[in-house]
């Protein structure tokens, strides 16, 4: 997340100690504040040093740039009142820090109460606050539906023991914990991360022997405290962290990899599924079928025929003898067929006929060559190289992904996943709390489009064409969906998102892409990865209005077509699952099941 005027903040405990340090540090990049704590003479200090800051980036403002509110966090009424009024305040929450904190009053063994007024209450502010408030934050986030990031504020005495206050050290171990096993909201876009400073100078850090202090190389400098938790905020990879804080190491976070492998278990069931549980059997024909382009043509069917050939046995080394069971349809097969992703003129492409089709499968390795260790028999595998579209492939065994199950989810999962992923994240550079648009997003890449950019935490705008595929992409979480059949595209856009669009994923061509280029925001980025309008037709391959600009973008990448409810079994079935998917009818990844024993499997993506 990057910190920015605009962006609004809720602190616990912000009057003193790192809770007020925190607010300075925010309010120095313009971040609206609301300092919750119990005090209200010092918490109104502080709100007056923030309201300060902020008024070299806000002017003539309608409501307050910060806020103090009198709460006590173990009142459940009163934090609730605290997140309601920030958020009628500020109309959202975009970073909440929860810091309230206190020592145990009564050491342990000398407690003769019943601990209610003394630890009982210590695990009240430290751990139950904390818990609660997350919780207030998460769905005040949830509601307005922006990204987010919560910090708790743990403590080294929730690492390893703090002797002198086992019950202190108990809630903040709790504190730790409990944030760590919240990392699976980062795919609401809403990141929790705690941060564990040994001791600072503040009134609970004066509570330590001054011998033991010494021995941790005395306080932690508050600067550094407040470095770890901007970069807590900050580093969108940050999700469910644990960030230590010492003078000794710096900033590290907790537990480190080699401790973290000690207690991760991976699946027995994923490791102990074997092909034995499939109804298939892996004695070699003395030949097989594939398809192969026999002429250079637009049209796949015209282009293609199916062709017996030798298996060719023994595998030669390094390479294996992978079984197909399902291949991947793509929306470029029939610029594959026309032999527009080969260089030369059409006399030398002449002589590379006749040539394997198909860029994608999953399927199981039924022989291996010398010199191959790793891969045994039996291992499912996946394939992205020419010639998919076959009962068998001969493939180097560098090429081969081991997958767990060779299911036809996983042939989405290939080009399809890794296109919307790397052209988002790479090309694209996306962060959060952007606008994204995505074209063809009912299709097998702008589903994952349109889902990677949701996870991150953007407003997603999505086009496509049809009833069907617009309400499966409100299913996606997708905020706004154009249909093109009953709405104007262009229209929408410059009615409703005026400042343009921060990132476009374009697949469509033709008018799709110039709307889009005039769409785009200033600093904007347009990422190409298709232009399935032009694809087919009478000519094949249409020019665009910007001559060479989409072809040689698309040089650069794949295009590509999340799976199909429409079955297609058989090498014979390929060219009807290639014109249906340039149909417009098909809603995600295409899949033609080749090996027919597998033909009832269902996906489960």
């Amino acid at each position: 997340m990057e910190l920015k005027p605009g962006l609004s903040a809720l602190i616990t405990g912000g009057a003193s100690g790192i809770g007020k340090a925190l607010c300075l540090a925010l309010a120095d990049s313009g971040v609206f504040i609301t300092v919750v704590d119990y005090s209200v003479e010092e918490g109104k200090k502080v709100t007056a040093l923030i309201e300060k800051q902020l008024a070299k980036f806000h002017k003539n403002l309608k409501f307050p740039s910060a806020t103090f509110i009198k709460c006590d966090v173990t009142n459940t009424g009163e934090l609730s009142s605290a997140f309601a009024k920030h958020l009628a305040t500020y109309g959202g929450l975009d970073i909440c820090v929860n810091s309230a904190g206190i020592v145990t009053p009564v050491p342990l063994h000398k407690d003769q109460t019943d601990g209610s007024g003394t630890w009982k209450h210590a695990i009240n502010v430290n751990l139950i606050a904390v818990i609660q408030c997350t919780l207030l934050a998460i769905k005040a986030m949830q509601a307005s539906k922006r990204t987010g990031v919560v910090i708790n504020m743990g403590s080294s005495a929730g690492l390893y023991p703090l002797v002198g206050d086992p019950v202190y050290s108990a809630a903040k171990g709790g504190v730790a914990l409990f944030t760590r096993a919240l990392r699976p909201y980062k795919h609401q876009g809403i990141r929790v991360n705690v941060l564990c400073p040994e001791f600072v100078e503040t009134e609970i850090g004066f509570h330590v022997e001054a011998k033991f202090l010494s021995l941790l190389g005395g306080f932690i400098p508050m600067d550094l405290v407040v470095k770890g938790a901007i970069e807590l905020i900050t580093d969108e990879t940050k999700a469910g962290s644990c960030l230590w804080i010492t003078n000794r190491r710096g900033l590290e976070y907790w537990p480190t990899p080699e401790e973290e492998a000690k207690y991760r278990v991976s699946s027995s069931k994923l490791k102990s599924r074997s092909m034995l549980n499939y109804p298939l059997e892996l004695k070699l024909p003395q030949s097989f079928e594939k398809i192969v382009v026999h002429t250079l043509n637009h049209n796949f069917r015209a282009a293609t025929r199916i062709q017996r050939t030798p298996l060719g046995l023994p595998i030669k080394q390094h390479h294996v003898l992978v079984k197909i069971l399902y291949a991947g349809v793509n929306a470029s097969d029939v610029n594959f067929s026309s032999g527009r992703y080969f260089s030369g003129n059409s006399r030398d492409l002449a002589g590379k006929l006749p040539f394997d089709a198909g860029f994608e499968a999953v399927g199981i390795i039924a022989a291996v060559g010398d010199s191959v260790g790793a891969l045994k028999i039996g291992t499912a595998a996946a394939v992205m190289t020419f010639g998919s579209y076959a009962e068998f492939m001969i493939v180097p065994s560098k090429f081969i992904l081991p997958v767990a199950s060779p299911d036809p989810e996983v042939v989405a999962m290939l080009t399809s996943g890794l296109t919307a992923s790397i052209a988002l994240e790479k090309a694209a550079q996306m962060g959060s709390g952007k606008t994204v648009l995505v074209t063809a997003a009912a299709g097998g890449t702008g589903q994952f489009a349109v889902q990677l950019a949701k996870l991150a935490g953007n407003k997603v705008i999505a086009t496509c064409g049809g009833s069907d595929k617009a309400m499966l992409l409100k299913k996606l979480g997708v905020d706004r969906v154009i249909n093109y059949k009953e709405e104007d595209v262009k229209t929408v856009l410059k009615k409703e998102f005026p400042k343009g669009i921060d990132i476009i994923y374009e697949s469509v061509g033709g008018e799709m892409f110039d709307m889009c280029l005039n769409a785009l925001a200033i600093y904007g980025r347009l990422v190409v990865i298709g232009m399935i309008s032009q694809y087919q037709g009478e000519h094949g391959w249409k020019p665009s209005n910007y001559p060479g600009l989409c072809e040689k973008l698309l040089a650069k990448s794949q295009t590509v077509v999340n799976m199909d409810p429409r079955r297609f079994v058989g090498l014979q079935s390929v060219a009807d699952a290639v014109e249906y998917l340039h149909s417009g009818k098909s809603i995600g990844k295409v899949v033609v099941c080749i090996d027919r024993t597998f033909s009832q499997a269902i996906s489960k993506m």
